[in-house]
């Protein structure tokens, strides 16, 4: 009796779970023409826009279905034929009125004779238990026509029961849920879990990168087994993570409505669906359901060369600082992602000096194979001839948005040859080190050319004699950030003097979290205590800092906070910097620094009452709900005054995620002999030198040197001049999505988004011993400009949405110090120009015929130069270094 209550629950719940009906799917009736209307719609707009705001289209037609045959073995084993008649274009917006790009023209111009006549043709479709067997057409048809077919065939695919599934449809091989509510039908497309080719790729930083999101909701409303009405709607939303007005959205719409039945052909007979199709038409072919690519053709479109010729002017380094010259960069990159080998060579080649930096960068940054190929062929690494074009490939290469494998391969290729330059060597090295990481990112750390080159970064390491072998493995690895690679940084940071064990150190810095373990800290320890040996003032302080950032244990925190009042004068108000900047940033430590200092042993007015120039400051750029950018400003002078090390940081978050922008680090040491000071403890030895470092968008490049050698400084000194050093300068590709959507009415959808910047990084260091001053100065200029381009195609009418933003912005730190009196006078600015910010949106629908409609609106703001607050020591300091002028009230001559 248990047994029966329980089948008949279950009875009960299948039935409660399903349309009513005898089959699982659609079901046509025996004799009948069943006459739908349909109808698919597509728009386009901004993310928060309103649709009757929006661009777009509408296709459609009346659609004839009838049965021709069904299995005499099951009746869920189905051939239909579908056709298509009477179709129409016109606008989704009914407000455009005579603009309407369709009015006054018949759809066989419209959609044009033969494609109007191959989307007449009929389809069949085989369906076994509701579900897509089979879909024949005829062969040799327009590819986006058959795409139009498979989007209405592909509604046609249902089942009458609730319940998850994987259908094959024109999307591709998606998962979809079913929910059956009586007499209608609910089915669910889990977009994001579709299998199917489609070109495309994408930033992998998420500071950079774009956040999609895609839906897709088909409703069925069923009787006697087969549709009455059938409503889709399917949208794709995007949006640019750290600049949300880029941004966009497609709704895309399908509508079958059945009409009317009436009387149609009797059944086919036979047993085998195959006999029965070629007894219909045998010129009938099997073909996949699922949507093939297709690409428009462009008609008056220029060539390469016609294109390049256009937009060379823009281009050439006295228009750089313009927004205009990186649009310009970016259409060119388009282009050459479709050009061949021949044709990006022979541009390179015939073009003059002055331009070909920026025409290197944009062909690297096109990352196709036949770029590739082309700028290796291009570019003599065995030459010395020609240093500035072969650094801009390898900077551009460093920069990748996208890097494959190839890539790595041609590099560790070069590496392994000759160089007419031993700087274009290291930089190779360098960038290889880059790559690692962009492809390790990116589930690629298994890849042949990505285990290769860790094992050439790695084993020149251990094996590497000179000291400028060593540097240059070392900055490879501070860009790669490999596991297997710490180990060796602690050694080389623990053992080694000077300007290795500090690179050494700061490789570590950039690891995350999870990589600085106990063991790594208990290294970091060593050095800053010197339990082993005397390490300098760099050292120490970025090893202190590193043990700050990482999850510090009390002890650790308790045994910094000890040793402050027992440093050189400017390492302990270096380190009573970092402590206070930890506390009032309210840094990760923050509540363990906290807890440390509730003990008045670590906590007293001796220990933090330490006088010194030294600082470190972190503030806001921009703070808002979901990122923020910072600035860092930190600076160590030896204690005789003259600057050891400045750095300044910017840094872009986004949740958890975050981008380091750019790091300027100006280091000096061995300078004491021209003031007659003594160096400090473990400095004793030190070779004069003075050097400018850049971290750009997280790729360490190579460092720049201002001299070398007590020789050198003096050379320089005697032909002192203030012109900066240009230690970073082009065009760079920092944004690049591509993505191609296969929508489920047929029609095709690209997002296209690409961000780039001209920069120009320059720094110098002047000393002057007659006024017993020094500063340096650190300037970056730069344009940007951010495109967000989304179209969807039908191959005879397009539709478009363009929006963009641009600016160009200038940031300047300087850093004065005057040495003739003790304690010594700093004064330190960073300034902000001012900037304008603009904004663009393009609405267009255009005809494959040329005819077409476009909306323009552009936003414009100027936003207010300004100099970044630091600690107020230093505002009272700058006021002693640049007393303000007293303003003149005689009216005399004198």
């Amino acid at each position: 009796m248990i047994l029966l209550a329980v089948l008949f629950l279950c009875f009960i719940s299948s039935y409660s779970a399903s349309v009513k009906g005898h089959t699982t799917g659609l079901s046509l009736n025996n004799d009948r023409l069943y006459k739908l209307t349909y109808s698919t719609e597509v728009f386009l707009n901004r993310g928060k826009g309103k649709l009757q705001d929006s661009v777009g289209y509408r296709i459609s037609s009346n659609v004839d279905v009838v049965l021709l045959w069904r299995n005499p073995d099951g009746d869920d084993d189905q051939l239909i034929q579908i056709t298509i008649q009477d179709v129409n274009v016109e606008n989704v917006n009914q407000k455009r009125g005579d603009k309407s790009i369709f009015k006054g023209k018949n759809p066989s111009k419209i959609i044009r004779k033969e494609n109007l006549e191959a989307l007449q043709r009929p389809m069949l479709l085989h369906l076994v238990h509701g579900k897509v067997k089979n879909f024949y057409s005829y062969q040799n048809e327009p590819v986006a026509i058959e795409n139009l077919k498979r989007g209405l065939a592909s509604l046609f695919q249902m089942q009458l029961s609730s319940g998850t599934t994987n259908e094959v449809d024109i999307s591709g091989d998606c998962k979809v849920t079913y929910q059956a509510h009586q007499d209608k039908v609910t089915k669910t497309k889990a977009l994001d879990s579709c299998k199917i080719e489609r070109p495309g790729f994408t930033t992998r930083n998420q500071v950079l990168g774009v956040t999609s999101k895609a839906t897709s909701v088909t409703t069925y409303k069923i009787e006697d087994s087969f549709v009455i009405a059938v409503l889709a709607e399917e949208t794709h939303a995007f949006g640019l993570n750290f600049l949300q007005t880029i941004a966009g959205k497609i709704v895309s719409k399908q509508k079958l409505e059945l009409k009317t039945t009436e009387a149609g052909p009797r059944l086919i007979p036979g047993k085998q669906v195959a006999t029965v199709i070629k007894a219909v038409d045998s010129k009938y072919q099997a073909l996949p359901i699922v949507g093939q690519v297709f690409q428009s053709e462009c008609k008056g479109c220029p060539s390469l060369s016609e294109h390049w010729q256009s937009i060379r002017k823009q281009l050439e380094p006295d228009n750089l600082s313009k927004a205009e010259a990186i649009r310009s960069f970016l259409a060119f990159i388009q282009h050459l992602r479709t050009a061949k080998k021949d044709e990006i060579l022979q541009i390179l080649k015939a073009e003059k000096k002055e331009v070909l930096p920026q025409l290197v960068d944009a062909v690297t940054s096109a990352q196709t194979p036949d770029s590739l190929d082309a700028i290796l062929d291009f570019l003599d690494f065995k030459s010395d001839s020609n240093v500035i074009l072969q650094e801009r490939f390898l900077y551009a290469c460093g920069f990748a948005s996208h890097p494959d494998e190839e890539l790595l391969r041609a590099l560790i290729s070069k590496f392994k040859g000759s160089f007419g330059s031993n700087d274009i060597r290291e930089t190779v090295m360098i960038i290889i080190g880059a790559l690692v990481r962009k492809l390790c990112q990116n589930e690629g750390c298994k890849l042949k050319a990505v285990v290769e080159a860790k094992k050439l970064i790695l084993g020149g390491l251990e094996k590497a004699e000179k000291k400028e072998d060593v540097m240059m493995y070392l900055l490879a690895l501070k860009n790669a950030l490999i596991p297997e690679g710490i180990p060796l940084l602690l050694k080389y940071a623990e053992s080694e003097e000077g300007s290795i064990s500090h690179l050494a150190t700061s490789s570590l810095q950039r690891y995350d979290v999870p990589f600085i373990t106990d063991e790594v800290k208990k290294t970091l320890n060593r050095i800053y205590h010197q339990n082993h040996k005397v390490h300098e003032k760099t050292v120490r302080t970025t090893a202190a800092t590193i043990i700050l950032n990482n999850n510090p244990s009390y002890m650790e925190v308790k045994n910094i906070l000890l040793s402050i009042g027992e440093l050189p004068k400017e390492m302990n108000k270096y380190m009573l910097a970092i402590v206070q900047d930890i506390l009032r940033f309210e840094m990760p430590a923050s509540k363990m620094v906290r807890r440390v200092l509730k003990e008045m042993v670590a906590h007293n007015y001796d220990r933090f009452a330490r006088s010194g120039s030294s600082s470190f400051y972190t503030g806001y750029i921009q703070r808002g709900s979901h990122s923020a950018a910072t600035y860092g400003l930190d600076i160590l002078y030896s204690g005789s005054g003259i600057l050891r090390r400045s750095n300044l940081n910017i840094i872009q978050y986004l949740g958890k995620s975050h981008l380091h922008g750019s790091q300027v680090v100006i280091e000096a040491q061995g300078l004491e002999a021209l003031i007659a000071a003594t160096p400090d403890e473990g400095e004793e030895n030190l070779d004069s030198y003075a050097g400018l470092s850049v971290i750009l968008f997280d790729v360490q490049l190579r460092p720049v040197t201002f001299f070398n050698g007590y020789s050198d400084l003096m050379s320089k000194m005697l032909s002192a001049s203030s012109d900066p050093v240009s230690v970073v300068k082009g065009l760079i590709l920092l944004i690049d999505h591509s993505q191609e959507l296969q929508l489920q009415s047929g029609l095709k959808a690209n997002m296209e988004i690409q961000g780039a910047l001209a920069i120009d990084i320059s720094g110098s260091m002047e000393f002057s011993l007659w006024y017993r001053e020094s500063k340096t100065r650190v300037k970056n200029r730069l344009a940007v400009v951010i495109t967000g381009d989304i179209t969807v195609d039908s191959s005879f009418v397009k539709a478009g949405l363009e929006i963009s933003a641009e600016t160009e912005a200038g940031m300047e730190f300087i850093s004065t110090v005057q040495f003739s009196q003790y304690p010594f006078l700093v004064c330190l600015q960073m300034d902000r120009d001012e900037a304008p910010f603009r904004q663009f949106e393009t609405k267009y629908e255009r005809l494959s015929t040329g005819r077409g409609y476009v909306s323009r609106k552009r936003k414009e703001r100027l936003v207010a130069g300004s100099e970044f607050p630091l600690h107020q020591e230093n505002s009272e300091m700058c006021k002693v270094v640049f007393p303000p002028q007293p303003e003149n009230t005689s009216n005399g001559w004198f």
